[in-house]
């Protein structure tokens, strides 16, 4: 009994073990594997009773943007710290502030939940990087875009650098769940220099948060699905069915339903207005994902091949801005013209090429709007085959991976991807020969 008592014991300790690791391992992303958003808190100078800060986030990941309504920064003080003002943001609640009696502070809870705020606000308001809804950018994308900022002035804290103390368990909302966030660390100061960098400053003091996406913490299920086609084959390869859950089951849908694309319903007024809980509201498919990709194999030339890739949008509640479109493929290394899509290669391995990220013109086709005649966007790419490589065989003309908006979409069963026929029918290749003699014989006879 005392053995297996051990064992038992042993088998938790490495459940657990294991366990930890998944955990940890889930943030992990294997095509953007140093894609995370950095959040740094600079102190720039001391008051009274604490300190004024600015605080930074910067989006590291290449593909992943924060999308409208945009993005909410929390925390909790470490003691009784209080928020006296902010600048380019503000927080949702301004808590119990009573025992105030000359000015009231900003915000009073233990536990501040922060906001962007929204363009065009007074020029008192604003700070650099700020005032942009919470809209991020991805690095990727647009390295400009993919800063926020927002200026704090905290009341009841320390005014050393050994006598503050750190905020704790950050939360950030990018609108929704997906972000888990570490601990505070402090890091060496932050250098600034002046516009004519002649003279060189620094915070008094710099702590950073890290914070990386999940998507499994996002949702049960994936939000885009993947088909296919091709020129050679005339099976089409659609998305699996309820392949982003089923209304009813937790999925997409909730608890209205969907509509019919053809239904008097989908042109009724108040049908394409957002929801505060970001609940979507799908056209009716068998797939029910509010986002489906198309990749269709479409001409095969001597030295070149051509893809064709189409996005729809099924979402009737959801326009997707600065939207991307990641795909894995082993010849985008040989991409050699892209139609109606910007794109970049994306390397996170050095030297293996087989990974690039596609994003809409600006001004063109970057809004993909809700589900409906305008509700989609497509494109096509020109690759080079390369001799060693190259087949069609195997389903290799397919991707390997597709990411929209930086969720991987759910791909189609690998042994169901439309291959090339074993063979050309016995009548037809007869057909073929005896076309060829008859083209020979008219030939000579012309010859003569």
């Amino acid at each position: 009994m005392g053995l297996r008592v051990r064992d038992s014991s042993a088998l938790l300790a490495l459940a657990v073990a294991l366990a930890c690791c998944s955990v940890a391992v889930v943030a992990y992303d294997p095509l953007d594997p140093n894609g995370n958003i950095t959040i740094k808190w600079d102190v720039i100078s001391w008051t009274p009773d604490g300190y004024v800060a600015m605080v930074t986030m910067s989006n590291y990941q290449m593909y992943r943007h924060i999308m409208a309504p945009g993005w909410t920064l929390g925390w909790s003080w470490a003691k009784k710290e209080v928020i006296w003002s902010i600048v380019g943001a503000q927080a949702t609640e301004q808590g119990d502030c009573s025992k105030f009696k000359g000015g009231i502070p900003h915000c009073c809870k233990r536990t501040p939940a922060v906001v962007d705020l929204l363009p065009g606000v007074p020029y008192n308001q604003q700070i650099a990087n700020c005032c942009k809804a919470g809209v991020v950018s991805a690095y990727g994308q647009d390295p400009a875009g993919s800063v926020s900022a927002f200026q704090v002035s905290v009341g009841l804290a320390g005014t050393t650098n050994k006598t503050v103390k750190l905020p704790r368990n950050f939360t950030l909302m990018g609108p929704g769940l997906g972000y888990t966030c570490g601990p505070a660390a402090v890091v060496p100061s932050t250098v600034y220099w002046t516009p004519d960098h002649r003279r060189r400053t620094q915070a008094l003091m710099t702590w950073t948060v890290t914070c990386t996406y999940s998507q499994q913490l996002a949702s049960r299920y994936p939000s885009c699905c993947v088909s296919f086609s091709s020129f050679y084959n005339s099976t089409i390869v659609p998305c699996a069915r309820c392949a982003c859950g089923c209304g009813g089951h937790g999925g997409h849908a909730g608890p209205g339903g969907c509509i019919e694309g053809d239904s008097k319903r989908a042109l009724s007024a108040g049908v394409n207005t957002p929801r505060k809980d970001g609940q979507a509201l799908l056209q009716c498919t068998p797939h029910m994902c509010p986002i489906r990709v198309h990749w269709h194999v479409k001409l095969n030339y001597k030295d070149y091949w051509r893809a064709k890739i189409a996005i729809t949008n099924y979402n009737y509640r959801m326009n997707y801005t600065q939207w991307t479109l990641v795909a894995q493929h082993p010849n985008l290394d040989n991409v050699t013209e892209v139609f109606s899509f910007q794109y970049k290669p994306l390397q996170p391995y050095g030297s293996i090429n087989d990974t690039g990220m596609f994003y809409g013109l600006k001004f063109y086709n970057d809004f993909l709007m809700e589900a409906g005649p305008f509700g989609n966007v497509q494109s096509e790419v020109l690759m080079r085959k390369d001799a060693r490589t190259f087949t069609f065989s195997m389903g290799w003309a397919f991707p390997r991976k597709i990411y929209f908006n930086g969720d991987e979409c759910k791909m189609p069963p690998p042994d169901s991807y439309p291959y090339l026929p074993n063979a050309a029918p016995v009548v037809a290749s007869q057909l073929v020969l005896s076309a060829a003699a008859s083209a020979f014989l008219l030939l000579l006879l012309l010859v003569a």
